[in-house]
């Protein structure tokens, strides 16, 4: 690997994690400032929490992953509401599908957007109906978070609305970027071609494939997803696949904060099932 591919992927991860601190600090901040309204608005409406969380989750950005698992955390929204959040997100993946310039690619952003939202907001719905004895806040307070313990709090409002979001946002960051970095230059030394020859000797399986790819815990997966399917190596039902169970670092998040072991593979294993059937129903309905 040449130094010009390692600065890339440095750069890459950098830059990535820089815009994740910017969404999450910013979020926090306004979460912090209007807590109570935000906090009685959810708890008020938890039965169409993941409309909302599917309808946030379409913001092409890292941080809303990491941000719904945060939130999900802090028993800020249901596990509904979390699922529906990391299938309807994409990362950069929209941006990337409407920048390549091609119409007859970019024309395909719209369904994909629909097919997210709906599929989010209708397995998030399904999930609070099973796990209906989940407990979440329910005043108008948000909690102080569990994971900043390295500091001591200080009942004033500047600490409240600025330094807490802020450290609670740098230690994302570096956890963030560090995942980032991991990530970038594993993809790097395996290579996109490789990806790409292995789609096409087995067609039948890209579903499969494509949501495993998704599972990779970084912004890189879903543009490599997106390129491959801009560059017609990747279907539709593929791309919808992949895209539906990518979502990004909000799992490592869920995985590195959680204590609950089996809510975490219940969100995993219901993220999974539903990409891998929706994409096989798209690629049946449209052709692989």
């Amino acid at each position: 690997m040449s130094w010009e591919v390692a600065y890339d992927i440095f750069y890459d991860a950098l830059r990535d994690s820089v815009l994740v601190f910017a969404f999450v600090l910013l979020v926090h901040i306004l979460l912090s400032i209007f807590d109570n309204k935000i906090s009685n608005f959810l708890v008020k409406r938890k039965r169409t929490g993941p409309f909302f969380g599917s309808l946030f989750g379409l913001i092409p950005q890292c941080g809303t992953s990491v941000l719904g698992a945060d939130l999900f955390l802090k028993k800020y929204i249901t596990i509904g509401s979390l699922i529906a959040i990391f299938l309807s997100c994409s990362d950069e993946a929209l941006i990337s599908i409407l920048a390549s310039g091609k119409p007859d690619k970019m024309i395909m952003i719209l369904p994909l957007i629909g097919l997210k939202f709906a599929i989010g907001f209708i397995v998030g719905i399904l999930s609070d109906l099973i796990f209906r004895k989940q407990k979440v806040v329910e005043t108008g307070h948000i909690e102080e978070e569990e994971t900043c313990h390295h500091h001591h709090v200080h009942n004033t409002q500047m600490h409240k609305n600025l330094i807490h979001p802020l450290i609670h946002s740098l230690e994302i960051f570096l956890y963030v970027f560090a995942i980032n970095l991991i990530l970038g230059f594993i993809i790097g030394f395996v290579g996109e071609d490789n990806f790409v020859n292995f789609l096409q000797m087995n067609k039948y399986f890209s579903p499969l494939f494509a949501s495993l790819i998704g599972l990779i815990p970084n912004c890189a997966s879903s543009l490599l997803l997106s390129e491959l399917f801009i560059e017609g190596n990747l279907s539709f039902g593929a791309l919808l696949s992949g895209l539906l169970v990518n979502a990004g670092l909000g799992m490592v998040v869920l995985i590195k904060h959680m204590r609950g072991l089996k809510n975490i593979i219940w969100v995993f294993l219901i993220c999974f099932i539903t990409a891998i059937i929706a994409g096989y129903i798209t690629c049946l309905i449209i052709g692989f």
